[in-house]
């Protein structure tokens, strides 16, 4: 009896704005480009809680906060494991 893995997966929280998005390129300086899940090409940021912990590189999939005040930029908040991405495509959250 195979029984499937329970994987805990972080979902972007729409009150808050935040959706899924694929960084296309590193652009130094905790900066990157993000493909966002509303078809937008965006500037993240990648904050320093977030830069001294984890390490983000071109075609991961991360959670995003567009800027309230500026709409082309975006925060990063979260990053997603390859089991993760796997476990999001198979339930159909990944749709970009």
């Amino acid at each position: 009896m195979a029984e499937e893995e329970v994987v805990r997966v972080r979902l972007p929280d729409k009150s808050k704005g935040e959706m899924f998005g694929i960084v296309t390129a590193m652009l130094g300086g905790g900066h990157v480009k993000v493909k966002c899940e509303d078809g937008k090409e965006r500037l993240g940021r990648i904050p320093g809680k977030l830069r001294k912990r984890i390490w983000i590189r071109e075609g991961d999939v991360v959670i995003i906060v567009p800027w309230p005040f500026q709409d082309d930029r975006c925060d990063i908040v979260w990053r997603y494991t390859n089991p993760q991405v796997e476990w999001l495509e198979r339930k159909g959250y990944l749709t970009f």
